[in-house]
């Protein structure tokens, strides 16, 4: 009986550690499945990594270009404005310049002589001709004789009384006349009104 027992107790162990031993296998199995599956998805995960930083670096290539190209297009636009600053008011003085010939003509003219009608007459051609000029560029006179006070457009010296009724709040005289270019006033007219 204890032969019978022992055999018995022999057979169980031995089917258990075969079943331990066949637990292990397929779990080891299984294991190096999952490590063969592992070591194909971390170099799946690698390439990805390298092709994302890869992406990254071109978009910071792109972004420090586009910097640099912001950067490069302020100074240029910077330059270009001091420029225009600089040189914008070139085609009006070029286009001053033959007033300035008839002026120093009309002074020679002066020196040498004797007819003052023929002096004046000079002078009111090249008056004409500054006052065509002007029109040409947009530049008009502020219109003030009689006219009714206007804050946007004059400027009032003094006060006096008015020669007539009809006078009161209106510009009686003009010490400076003023203009505007097109509809924007550049000199506002200094005006005596009538109280």
């Amino acid at each position: 009986m204890t032969n019978t027992k022992q055999t018995t107790n022999d057979a169980s162990a031995g089917s258990a550690t075969e079943e331990i031993i066949e637990q292990t296998d397929a779990s080891t199995g299984s294991v190096t499945e999952e490590n063969t599956e592992d070591t194909t998805g971390s170099a799946t995960v690698e390439e990805e990594a390298n092709s994302i930083e890869k992406e990254l670096a071109e978009m910071q290539d792109k972004h420090i270009r586009l910097h640099a190209e912001f950067d490069n297009f302020r100074r240029r636009t910077a330059k270009e404005k001091i420029e225009l600053m600089k040189n914008g008011g070139e085609k009006v003085l070029t286009d001053l310049l033959p007033v300035i010939d008839d002026f120093e003509r009309a002074m020679q003219a002066m020196e040498t002589s004797n007819d003052v009608v023929a002096l004046k007459e000079g002078l009111q051609l090249i008056y004409t001709k500054f006052q065509a000029y002007l029109k040409q560029n947009g530049v008009q006179e502020i219109e003030t004789q009689a006219q009714d006070f206007d804050t946007d457009k004059h400027e009032a010296i003094t006060k006096i009384p008015a020669p007539s009724k009809d006078l009161k709040g209106k510009i009686v005289d003009v010490i400076q006349k003023g203009y505007q270019l097109n509809d924007k006033v550049i000199r506002f007219a200094k005006v005596v009104i009538g109280e």
